[in-house]
Protein backbone atom coordinates (compact mmCIF):
# COMPACT_ATOMS: atom_id res chain seq x y z
CA UNK A 1 0.00 0.00 0.00
CA UNK A 2 2.74 2.39 0.74
CA UNK A 3 4.43 1.81 -2.76
CA UNK A 4 0.37 2.72 -4.11
CA UNK A 5 0.25 5.45 -1.64
CA UNK A 6 3.63 7.27 -2.95
CA UNK A 7 2.39 6.96 -6.09
CA UNK A 8 -0.89 9.18 -5.70
CA UNK A 9 1.37 11.87 -4.20
CA UNK A 10 0.56 15.10 -5.96
CA UNK A 11 1.59 17.25 -3.51
CA UNK A 12 3.47 16.89 -0.11
CA UNK A 13 -0.07 17.24 2.13
CA UNK A 14 -2.04 15.55 -0.36
CA UNK A 15 -2.37 12.47 1.63
CA UNK A 16 -2.22 14.37 4.81
CA UNK A 17 -5.29 16.31 3.96
CA UNK A 18 -7.35 12.67 2.75
CA UNK A 19 -6.60 11.50 6.63
CA UNK A 20 -7.49 14.07 8.55
CA UNK A 21 -10.83 14.55 6.74
CA UNK A 22 -11.15 10.78 7.35
CA UNK A 23 -10.11 11.24 11.32
CA UNK A 24 -12.31 14.36 11.45
CA UNK A 25 -15.30 11.81 9.86
CA UNK A 26 -14.40 9.04 12.17
CA UNK A 27 -17.52 7.49 13.98
CA UNK A 28 -15.43 4.69 15.87
CA UNK A 29 -14.07 6.63 18.20
CA UNK A 30 -10.60 5.63 17.80
CA UNK A 31 -8.77 9.24 18.82
CA UNK A 32 -7.98 11.24 21.46
CA UNK A 33 -6.17 13.70 19.57
CA UNK A 34 -5.94 14.93 16.26
CA UNK A 35 -3.00 17.10 14.64
CA UNK A 36 -4.86 19.58 12.85
CA UNK A 37 -1.68 21.23 11.85
CA UNK A 38 0.03 18.14 10.65
CA UNK A 39 2.38 18.79 7.39
CA UNK A 40 5.27 17.51 5.35
CA UNK A 41 8.42 18.68 6.88
CA UNK A 42 10.61 16.14 5.18
CA UNK A 43 10.06 16.07 1.23
CA UNK A 44 13.00 13.75 0.28
CA UNK A 45 12.65 10.98 2.69
CA UNK A 46 11.46 7.68 2.41
CA UNK A 47 8.26 7.97 4.06
CA UNK A 48 7.77 11.29 3.12
CA UNK A 49 4.05 13.10 2.73
CA UNK A 50 2.62 9.21 4.25
CA UNK A 51 0.25 9.83 7.41
CA UNK A 52 0.07 8.04 10.33
CA UNK A 53 -1.12 7.71 13.81
CA UNK A 54 0.83 6.99 17.03
CA UNK A 55 -0.95 4.88 20.16
CA UNK A 56 -1.23 7.65 22.62
CA UNK A 57 1.50 6.09 25.07
CA UNK A 58 3.78 7.31 22.82
CA UNK A 59 5.80 10.96 23.91
CA UNK A 60 5.60 13.48 21.42
CA UNK A 61 6.67 16.98 22.01
CA UNK A 62 3.77 19.43 22.95
CA UNK A 63 1.22 17.23 21.89
CA UNK A 64 -1.22 15.86 24.51
CA UNK A 65 -0.08 12.88 25.26
CA UNK A 66 -2.81 10.83 28.21
CA UNK A 67 -2.32 6.89 27.48
CA UNK A 68 -6.34 6.96 27.98
CA UNK A 69 -6.05 7.91 31.25
CA UNK A 70 -7.51 10.34 33.58
CA UNK A 71 -4.34 10.48 35.24
CA UNK A 72 -2.50 12.17 32.68
CA UNK A 73 -5.58 13.71 30.77
CA UNK A 74 -3.87 17.15 30.40
CA UNK A 75 -0.34 15.84 29.58
CA UNK A 76 1.91 17.31 27.47
CA UNK A 77 5.25 16.07 26.83
CA UNK A 78 8.39 18.09 26.26
CA UNK A 79 10.02 15.26 23.91
CA UNK A 80 9.28 12.83 21.50
CA UNK A 81 10.38 9.34 21.87
CA UNK A 82 12.40 8.09 19.65
CA UNK A 83 10.32 6.40 17.61
CA UNK A 84 8.51 9.30 16.71
CA UNK A 85 11.58 11.31 16.03
CA UNK A 86 12.90 8.64 13.43
CA UNK A 87 9.48 8.80 11.39
CA UNK A 88 9.60 12.49 11.26
CA UNK A 89 13.07 12.19 9.72
CA UNK A 90 12.07 9.43 7.36
CA UNK A 91 8.59 12.38 6.44
CA UNK A 92 6.38 10.53 7.82
CA UNK A 93 3.36 12.70 9.08
CA UNK A 94 1.79 11.80 12.84
CA UNK A 95 -1.79 13.12 12.16
CA UNK A 96 -3.60 11.63 15.39
CA UNK A 97 -3.16 10.10 19.46
CA UNK A 98 -5.18 7.08 19.60
CA UNK A 99 -7.48 5.73 22.01
CA UNK A 100 -6.20 2.48 23.95
CA UNK A 101 -6.85 0.54 27.04
CA UNK A 102 -6.08 2.88 30.19
CA UNK A 103 -2.36 2.52 30.69
CA UNK A 104 -1.91 -0.57 28.35
CA UNK A 105 -3.88 -2.53 30.77
CA UNK A 106 -6.35 -4.54 28.82
CA UNK A 107 -7.37 -6.44 25.63
CA UNK A 108 -10.34 -5.12 24.97
CA UNK A 109 -10.28 -1.16 23.68
CA UNK A 110 -13.17 -1.00 26.08
CA UNK A 111 -11.15 0.87 29.34
CA UNK A 112 -10.03 3.98 27.76
CA UNK A 113 -11.31 7.62 29.34
CA UNK A 114 -13.17 8.67 26.03
CA UNK A 115 -14.92 5.58 25.63
CA UNK A 116 -14.63 2.17 23.95
CA UNK A 117 -13.71 2.20 20.24
CA UNK A 118 -15.53 0.14 17.63
CA UNK A 119 -14.72 -2.45 15.52
CA UNK A 120 -14.66 -1.13 11.76
CA UNK A 121 -16.23 -4.41 10.43
CA UNK A 122 -19.07 -4.15 12.82
CA UNK A 123 -20.01 -1.71 15.50
CA UNK A 124 -21.25 -3.66 17.85
CA UNK A 125 -18.05 -5.51 18.25
CA UNK A 126 -14.69 -4.72 20.31
CA UNK A 127 -11.19 -4.12 18.31
CA UNK A 128 -9.31 -5.69 21.59
CA UNK A 129 -6.50 -4.15 23.01
CA UNK A 130 -4.21 -2.10 24.00
CA UNK A 131 -3.73 -1.26 20.75
CA UNK A 132 -7.47 -0.61 19.78
CA UNK A 133 -7.53 3.15 17.90
CA UNK A 134 -4.35 2.64 16.36
CA UNK A 135 -5.93 -0.85 14.61
CA UNK A 136 -9.52 0.66 13.96
CA UNK A 137 -7.29 3.24 12.05
CA UNK A 138 -5.61 1.63 9.51
CA UNK A 139 -8.68 -0.94 9.19
CA UNK A 140 -10.91 1.46 8.66
CA UNK A 141 -8.36 2.79 5.68
CA UNK A 142 -7.61 6.36 7.75
CA UNK A 143 -3.90 5.77 7.54
CA UNK A 144 -1.72 2.62 6.25
CA UNK A 145 0.06 2.57 9.11
CA UNK A 146 0.28 2.86 13.05
CA UNK A 147 2.36 2.80 15.99
CA UNK A 148 1.37 0.32 18.58
CA UNK A 149 2.92 -1.61 21.63
CA UNK A 150 2.65 -4.74 22.69
CA UNK A 151 2.97 -6.45 26.11
CA UNK A 152 1.18 -9.15 25.88
CA UNK A 153 -0.35 -9.56 22.56
CA UNK A 154 -1.83 -5.79 22.46
CA UNK A 155 -0.89 -5.20 18.59
CA UNK A 156 -1.33 -8.67 17.44
CA UNK A 157 -5.11 -9.65 18.68
CA UNK A 158 -6.68 -6.20 17.75
CA UNK A 159 -4.71 -6.98 14.66
CA UNK A 160 -6.69 -10.05 13.65
CA UNK A 161 -10.03 -8.53 15.01
CA UNK A 162 -9.34 -5.54 12.88
CA UNK A 163 -8.59 -7.74 9.87
CA UNK A 164 -5.13 -6.11 9.40
CA UNK A 165 -1.21 -6.93 9.96
CA UNK A 166 0.42 -6.21 13.37
CA UNK A 167 4.14 -7.19 13.65
CA UNK A 168 6.33 -6.98 17.31
CA UNK A 169 9.46 -7.97 16.05
CA UNK A 170 12.68 -9.26 18.40
CA UNK A 171 12.62 -7.25 22.20
CA UNK A 172 14.88 -4.71 21.67
CA UNK A 173 14.80 -3.97 17.92
CA UNK A 174 12.85 -0.63 17.80
CA UNK A 175 13.63 1.39 20.94
CA UNK A 176 11.31 2.18 23.50
CA UNK A 177 12.59 5.27 24.74
CA UNK A 178 9.70 8.06 25.41
CA UNK A 179 7.54 4.88 25.22
CA UNK A 180 5.37 5.37 28.43
CA UNK A 181 6.53 1.81 30.69
CA UNK A 182 3.78 -0.71 31.48
CA UNK A 183 5.91 -3.77 31.91
CA UNK A 184 9.43 -3.38 31.04
CA UNK A 185 10.40 -6.60 30.30
CA UNK A 186 7.27 -7.33 28.08
CA UNK A 187 6.84 -4.54 26.63
CA UNK A 188 7.79 -4.18 22.58
CA UNK A 189 7.09 -1.32 20.66
CA UNK A 190 5.45 -2.25 16.86
CA UNK A 191 3.67 -1.47 13.71
CA UNK A 192 0.15 -1.91 12.51
CA UNK A 193 -0.37 -2.21 8.52
CA UNK A 194 -2.48 -3.66 5.89
CA UNK A 195 0.43 -6.13 4.15
CA UNK A 196 3.48 -7.79 5.22
CA UNK A 197 5.88 -5.56 3.12
CA UNK A 198 4.53 -2.30 4.54
CA UNK A 199 5.37 -3.67 8.01
CA UNK A 200 8.95 -4.76 7.08
CA UNK A 201 9.13 -1.07 5.69
CA UNK A 202 7.97 0.72 8.72
CA UNK A 203 9.53 -1.31 11.38
CA UNK A 204 13.04 -0.83 8.95
CA UNK A 205 12.90 2.76 9.34
CA UNK A 206 12.16 2.69 12.81
CA UNK A 207 14.79 -0.08 14.07
CA UNK A 208 18.19 0.38 15.82
CA UNK A 209 20.37 1.06 18.88
CA UNK A 210 19.53 3.89 20.93
CA UNK A 211 21.75 5.12 23.61
CA UNK A 212 18.46 6.27 25.20
CA UNK A 213 17.14 2.68 25.83
CA UNK A 214 19.75 0.02 27.22
CA UNK A 215 17.51 -2.77 26.08
CA UNK A 216 17.99 -1.77 22.34
CA UNK A 217 20.62 -3.24 20.09
CA UNK A 218 22.56 -3.19 17.22
CA UNK A 219 20.42 -4.37 13.81
CA UNK A 220 21.96 -2.99 11.21
CA UNK A 221 22.73 -5.78 9.49
CA UNK A 222 19.07 -6.86 9.49
CA UNK A 223 17.26 -5.87 6.51
CA UNK A 224 14.00 -6.15 6.90
CA UNK A 225 12.58 -5.73 3.40
CA UNK A 226 15.05 -7.53 1.00
CA UNK A 227 14.68 -11.20 2.32
CA UNK A 228 11.27 -10.55 1.55
CA UNK A 229 11.40 -13.40 -1.85
CA UNK A 230 8.27 -15.50 -0.78
CA UNK A 231 10.78 -18.74 -1.49
CA UNK A 232 9.50 -20.61 1.53
CA UNK A 233 10.20 -23.90 0.41
CA UNK A 234 11.52 -26.52 2.85
CA UNK A 235 10.68 -24.57 5.72
CA UNK A 236 9.18 -25.64 9.09
CA UNK A 237 6.67 -24.41 11.24
CA UNK A 238 4.77 -25.98 14.17
CA UNK A 239 1.67 -25.31 16.14
CA UNK A 240 0.51 -26.56 19.57
CA UNK A 241 -1.90 -29.48 19.94
CA UNK A 242 -3.34 -28.33 23.10
CA UNK A 243 -4.43 -24.91 21.99
CA UNK A 244 -5.68 -25.60 18.69
CA UNK A 245 -8.01 -28.81 20.03
CA UNK A 246 -11.20 -28.15 18.71
CA UNK A 247 -12.91 -29.01 22.09
CA UNK A 248 -14.86 -25.60 22.95
CA UNK A 249 -18.29 -26.98 21.08
CA UNK A 250 -20.65 -25.92 24.70
CA UNK A 251 -18.15 -22.63 24.78
CA UNK A 252 -18.72 -20.87 21.48
CA UNK A 253 -19.91 -21.32 18.08
CA UNK A 254 -17.30 -19.00 16.52
CA UNK A 255 -14.31 -20.56 18.13
CA UNK A 256 -15.40 -23.74 16.39
CA UNK A 257 -15.57 -22.18 13.22
CA UNK A 258 -12.18 -20.02 13.68
CA UNK A 259 -10.26 -23.10 14.28
CA UNK A 260 -11.65 -25.07 11.59
CA UNK A 261 -10.58 -21.95 9.87
CA UNK A 262 -7.16 -22.24 10.92
CA UNK A 263 -6.81 -26.18 10.20
CA UNK A 264 -8.04 -25.64 6.41
CA UNK A 265 -5.02 -22.62 6.34
CA UNK A 266 -2.43 -24.82 7.69
CA UNK A 267 -3.37 -27.11 4.32
CA UNK A 268 -2.78 -24.23 2.10
CA UNK A 269 0.48 -23.42 4.14
CA UNK A 270 2.15 -26.64 3.37
CA UNK A 271 1.18 -26.33 -0.40
CA UNK A 272 3.19 -23.93 0.02
CA UNK A 273 6.11 -26.40 0.93
CA UNK A 274 6.11 -25.48 4.04
CA UNK A 275 6.39 -28.42 6.61
CA UNK A 276 4.09 -27.76 9.46
CA UNK A 277 3.69 -30.26 12.29
CA UNK A 278 1.84 -30.62 15.52
CA UNK A 279 3.68 -30.65 18.99
CA UNK A 280 2.06 -31.10 22.46
CA UNK A 281 2.75 -29.28 25.53
CA UNK A 282 2.09 -30.03 28.75
CA UNK A 283 -1.10 -28.18 29.21
CA UNK A 284 -0.38 -27.52 33.24
CA UNK A 285 2.59 -25.15 31.66
CA UNK A 286 0.23 -23.67 29.16
CA UNK A 287 -2.86 -22.75 31.85
CA UNK A 288 0.41 -21.19 33.76
CA UNK A 289 0.36 -18.61 31.41
CA UNK A 290 -1.62 -16.19 31.66
CA UNK A 291 -1.56 -15.92 35.58
CA UNK A 292 2.57 -16.09 35.22
CA UNK A 293 1.47 -13.01 32.84
CA UNK A 294 -0.49 -11.35 35.08
CA UNK A 295 1.95 -11.43 38.18
CA UNK A 296 4.69 -10.08 36.10
CA UNK A 297 3.18 -7.59 34.55
CA UNK A 298 1.30 -5.74 37.64
CA UNK A 299 4.37 -6.14 39.58
CA UNK A 300 6.78 -4.25 36.92
CA UNK A 301 3.47 -1.70 36.61
CA UNK A 302 3.16 -0.92 39.88
CA UNK A 303 6.90 -0.06 40.16
CA UNK A 304 7.01 1.64 36.48
CA UNK A 305 3.91 3.60 37.47
CA UNK A 306 4.86 4.70 41.03
CA UNK A 307 5.19 8.08 39.21
CA UNK A 308 2.07 8.64 39.23
CA UNK A 309 0.93 10.83 41.77
CA UNK A 310 -0.53 13.92 40.70
CA UNK A 311 2.20 15.68 42.19
CA UNK A 312 4.99 15.82 39.49
CA UNK A 313 2.70 15.78 36.47
CA UNK A 314 -0.93 15.12 35.81
CA UNK A 315 -3.98 17.09 37.39
CA UNK A 316 -2.98 18.00 41.00
CA UNK A 317 -5.12 15.72 43.38
CA UNK A 318 -6.54 17.67 46.33
CA UNK A 319 -5.07 18.06 49.75
CA UNK A 320 -3.35 19.86 52.30
CA UNK A 321 -0.07 17.10 52.66
CA UNK A 322 1.74 15.59 49.37
CA UNK A 323 0.04 12.28 50.80
CA UNK A 324 -3.32 13.41 50.98
CA UNK A 325 -2.76 14.73 47.73
CA UNK A 326 -1.31 11.70 46.19
CA UNK A 327 -4.29 9.83 48.35
CA UNK A 328 -6.64 11.81 45.92
CA UNK A 329 -5.28 11.55 42.61
CA UNK A 330 -4.99 7.74 42.48
CA UNK A 331 -8.51 7.08 44.17
CA UNK A 332 -9.98 9.25 41.28
CA UNK A 333 -7.51 9.32 38.57
CA UNK A 334 -7.29 5.61 37.97
CA UNK A 335 -10.21 3.46 36.55
CA UNK A 336 -11.16 0.31 39.02
CA UNK A 337 -9.39 -2.14 36.36
CA UNK A 338 -6.03 0.05 37.00
CA UNK A 339 -6.26 0.34 40.58
CA UNK A 340 -6.86 -3.59 40.46
CA UNK A 341 -3.40 -3.88 38.92
CA UNK A 342 -1.68 -1.93 41.19
CA UNK A 343 -2.90 -3.39 44.39
CA UNK A 344 -2.35 -7.14 42.97
CA UNK A 345 1.22 -5.57 42.19
CA UNK A 346 1.99 -4.21 45.05
CA UNK A 347 0.66 -7.38 46.99
CA UNK A 348 3.07 -9.77 44.93
CA UNK A 349 6.12 -7.18 45.66
CA UNK A 350 5.53 -7.45 49.19
CA UNK A 351 9.03 -9.12 50.70
CA UNK A 352 6.78 -12.08 52.09
CA UNK A 353 5.36 -12.63 49.05
CA UNK A 354 7.35 -12.45 46.50
CA UNK A 355 9.27 -15.95 46.29
CA UNK A 356 6.01 -17.38 46.19
CA UNK A 357 4.20 -15.65 43.46
CA UNK A 358 6.63 -13.31 41.54
CA UNK A 359 9.55 -15.78 41.19
CA UNK A 360 7.39 -18.16 40.60
CA UNK A 361 6.21 -16.76 38.03
CA UNK A 362 9.33 -15.57 36.33
CA UNK A 363 9.99 -19.82 36.80
CA UNK A 364 6.95 -20.42 34.34
CA UNK A 365 8.10 -17.30 32.26
CA UNK A 366 11.84 -19.28 31.53
CA UNK A 367 9.95 -23.20 31.71
CA UNK A 368 7.83 -22.19 28.50
CA UNK A 369 10.69 -19.80 27.08
CA UNK A 370 12.96 -22.08 27.04
CA UNK A 371 10.65 -25.10 25.65
CA UNK A 372 9.85 -22.80 22.58
CA UNK A 373 13.39 -21.79 22.29
CA UNK A 374 14.34 -25.40 21.98
CA UNK A 375 11.99 -25.97 19.76
CA UNK A 376 12.68 -23.25 17.61
CA UNK A 377 16.22 -25.34 17.16
CA UNK A 378 14.38 -27.91 15.02
CA UNK A 379 11.54 -25.34 13.22
CA UNK A 380 11.74 -21.93 11.72
CA UNK A 381 8.47 -20.71 13.41
CA UNK A 382 5.30 -21.34 15.64
CA UNK A 383 1.80 -20.53 13.92
CA UNK A 384 -0.94 -20.64 15.64
CA UNK A 385 -4.83 -19.11 15.13
CA UNK A 386 -4.32 -15.53 16.41
CA UNK A 387 -7.34 -15.27 18.55
CA UNK A 388 -9.60 -18.25 19.05
CA UNK A 389 -12.70 -16.00 17.90
CA UNK A 390 -13.37 -13.09 16.09
CA UNK A 391 -14.26 -10.09 17.83
CA UNK A 392 -16.57 -10.32 21.19
CA UNK A 393 -19.64 -7.76 21.09
CA UNK A 394 -19.65 -4.61 23.07
CA UNK A 395 -21.04 -4.99 26.43
CA UNK A 396 -20.77 -9.15 26.16
CA UNK A 397 -20.23 -11.59 28.99
CA UNK A 398 -17.35 -13.34 27.32
CA UNK A 399 -16.61 -16.89 28.23
CA UNK A 400 -13.98 -17.86 31.14
CA UNK A 401 -11.16 -19.15 28.87
CA UNK A 402 -11.70 -16.27 26.56
CA UNK A 403 -10.66 -14.20 29.16
CA UNK A 404 -7.36 -15.76 29.97
CA UNK A 405 -6.65 -16.73 26.29
CA UNK A 406 -3.05 -15.51 26.63
CA UNK A 407 -1.02 -17.80 24.47
CA UNK A 408 -0.10 -15.03 22.48
CA UNK A 409 2.05 -13.39 25.64
CA UNK A 410 4.65 -16.60 25.11
CA UNK A 411 6.16 -14.19 22.16
CA UNK A 412 6.65 -11.68 24.83
CA UNK A 413 7.73 -13.65 27.56
CA UNK A 414 10.80 -15.05 25.62
CA UNK A 415 10.77 -11.82 23.14
CA UNK A 416 10.45 -13.21 20.15
CA UNK A 417 9.25 -11.78 17.07
CA UNK A 418 5.57 -12.27 16.36
CA UNK A 419 3.29 -11.17 13.56
CA UNK A 420 -0.64 -11.70 12.88
CA UNK A 421 -2.06 -11.33 9.25
CA UNK A 422 -5.36 -11.45 8.28
CA UNK A 423 -6.38 -15.06 7.18
CA UNK A 424 -10.09 -15.04 6.58
CA UNK A 425 -13.51 -14.81 7.94
CA UNK A 426 -16.12 -16.00 10.61
CA UNK A 427 -19.37 -14.99 10.58
CA UNK A 428 -18.81 -11.91 8.54
CA UNK A 429 -15.91 -11.06 11.17
CA UNK A 430 -11.75 -11.23 10.08
CA UNK A 431 -9.68 -13.51 11.87
CA UNK A 432 -5.84 -13.96 11.44
CA UNK A 433 -3.35 -16.27 11.80
CA UNK A 434 -0.21 -15.81 13.94
CA UNK A 435 3.53 -16.51 12.91
CA UNK A 436 6.31 -16.37 15.83
CA UNK A 437 9.63 -17.28 15.16
CA UNK A 438 13.38 -16.96 17.74
CA UNK A 439 14.79 -13.68 18.71
CA UNK A 440 16.68 -12.37 15.99
CA UNK A 441 15.21 -14.26 13.24
CA UNK A 442 12.73 -11.35 11.88
CA UNK A 443 13.58 -11.25 8.21
CA UNK A 444 13.40 -15.32 8.00
CA UNK A 445 9.70 -14.75 10.03
CA UNK A 446 8.35 -11.75 7.99
CA UNK A 447 9.35 -13.85 4.54
CA UNK A 448 7.37 -16.71 5.90
CA UNK A 449 4.26 -14.10 7.01
CA UNK A 450 4.63 -12.61 3.09
CA UNK A 451 4.50 -15.80 1.53
CA UNK A 452 1.27 -16.52 3.86
CA UNK A 453 0.08 -13.46 2.84
CA UNK A 454 0.40 -14.06 -0.98
CA UNK A 455 -1.67 -17.37 -0.43
CA UNK A 456 -4.17 -16.14 1.91
CA UNK A 457 -5.31 -12.83 -0.29
CA UNK A 458 -6.28 -10.40 2.64
CA UNK A 459 -3.26 -8.01 1.85
CA UNK A 460 -4.53 -4.37 1.79
CA UNK A 461 -8.04 -5.16 3.07
CA UNK A 462 -9.84 -2.08 4.78
CA UNK A 463 -13.23 -1.13 5.20
CA UNK A 464 -14.42 2.09 4.87
CA UNK A 465 -16.33 4.26 7.94
CA UNK A 466 -17.54 0.86 9.52
CA UNK A 467 -20.54 -1.39 9.43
Amino acid sequence: MLDDLRKKLSSGDDLIKESLAKAKNDKLDAFVTIIEDAKTENNAAILSGIPYVSKDNFSTKGILSTASSASLKDYIPFFDATVIQKLKDAGAVNIGKTVMDELGMGGSGTTGHTGAVKNPWDNERITGGSSSGSCAAVASGIVPFALGSDTGDSIRKPASYCGVVGYKPTYGMISRYGLFPFASSLDHVGVITTSVKDAAEVAGVIKGKDENDMTSWDSSNINLTSNLTGKVQNKKLFYIKEICENNYQDILEETNSTLKLFSDNLDKIRALGITVEEISIDKDLLDAIYPAYFTIASAEATSNMANLTGLIFGPRGKGKTAEEMMFDHRTNGFSPLIKRRFIIGSYVLRAENIEKYLFNSARVRKMITSKISDLFKNYDGMVLPASLSPAPRLNEKLPDYLKTEQYLAIANFGGFPSITIPSGFVNNMPVGINITSDIKDDENLLNIAYSIEETLSFKNQTIKGGK
